[in-house]
């Protein structure tokens, strides 16, 4: 399935794609799609479903965030060996984390808002990888059966901030939009192999980033198991599993990045395409 909420915020409606690719409206069998959704037995109830008796959607307006009651937003860093190079850092031995607040969160069009005095924000495509089921000290034959479902995830970053002012990461990688989510959250049983998407993100039409999963460092089940060691995943905790190269900070002979006016456009393949346009800070853009 690829499960879908659409609506002005505060106003959110949740849907399914169906089989030709058509928006069906599901308010009539759940109020909004939440964590709780996400578990094995709430699947289940929408998989019984038959999407041609629910209502069509043919102008569904803004998507927004596949997902209500995301409690985790974590990210893992460096995790495609090329990635790390073009950063000037070696391969972890063991997965970088980090957390993205939830107040990151936006929807997959959603506008990126620039935080005031930003110099050196960036873009990263990554898999978003989304908990069905309690994790706790999970092995990694058992983590998949944790998972409910895929999405892309654009892990925005202000390099300024995350580098250069001290302290951890997590003060470029928090700002406010900088975490667009969508626009599906696609069900596990649709993707035969989570280590064999191709990846790419283009800003004004120019293509940075071009990857595979296949050249993760740290593939999903082992992901999901190692951060179960250090915190319980509950459903609707999104992991993001890092970035292959292509990012801004990386180019030559010099770093290329974000200003107003900017035009992003990425995807994964099976799980759908993201757009964003860049905005000088604007909080109303924000809250609106």
């Amino acid at each position: 399935m690829k499960l879908v909420r659409y609506g002005a915020k505060g106003a959110e409606k949740p849907g399914m794609i169906d089989a030709r690719g058509q928006l069906r409206d599901l308010s009539a069998a759940l109020p909004d799609i939440t964590a709780a959704t996400l578990t094995q037995a709430g699947l289940a109830k929408l998989r019984a479903l038959d999407p041609d008796s629910l209502p069509r959607v043919d102008r569904p307006g803004r998507m927004a965030p596949p997902w209500s009651g995301m409690g985790k937003f974590i990210c893992i860093g460096l995790n495609y060996a090329d990635h790390a190079a073009e950063s000037g850092l070696p391969v972890p031995a063991e997965p970088v984390i980090f957390m993205k607040p939830t107040s990151a969160v936006v929807g997959c069009n959603d506008p990126v808002v620039l935080p005031r005095e930003s110099v050196k924000t960036d873009w990263e495509v990554e898999l978003g990888v989304v908990i069905g089921e309690r994790a706790r000290y999970v092995s990694e034959a058992d983590a998949m059966k944790h998972v409910a479902g895929y999405c892309v995830v654009n892990d925005v970053s202000e390099r300024e901030y995350q580098i250069e002012r001290g302290g951890t990461w997590d003060k470029g990688k928090g700002c406010d939009t900088f975490g667009p989510v969508g626009p599906w959250l696609v069900t596990a049983d649709e993707i035969a192999d989570p280590q064999a998407l191709d990846m790419w993100l283009e800003v004004n039409g120019k293509r940075y980033q071009n990857g595979s999963t296949r050249t993760m460092v740290f593939g999903v089940a082992q992901l999901v198991s190692y951060v179960s060691r250090f915190m319980t995943l509950y459903p609707g905790d999104l992991i993001s599993t890092g970035t292959p190269p292509g990012v801004g900070m990386g180019q030559k002979p010099a770093p290329v990045y974000l200003k107003a006016g900017d035009r992003m456009r990425l995807g994964i393949a099976g799980l759908g395409e993201q757009q964003q346009s860049v905005h000088a800070w604007d909080p109303e853009l924000i809250d609106a």
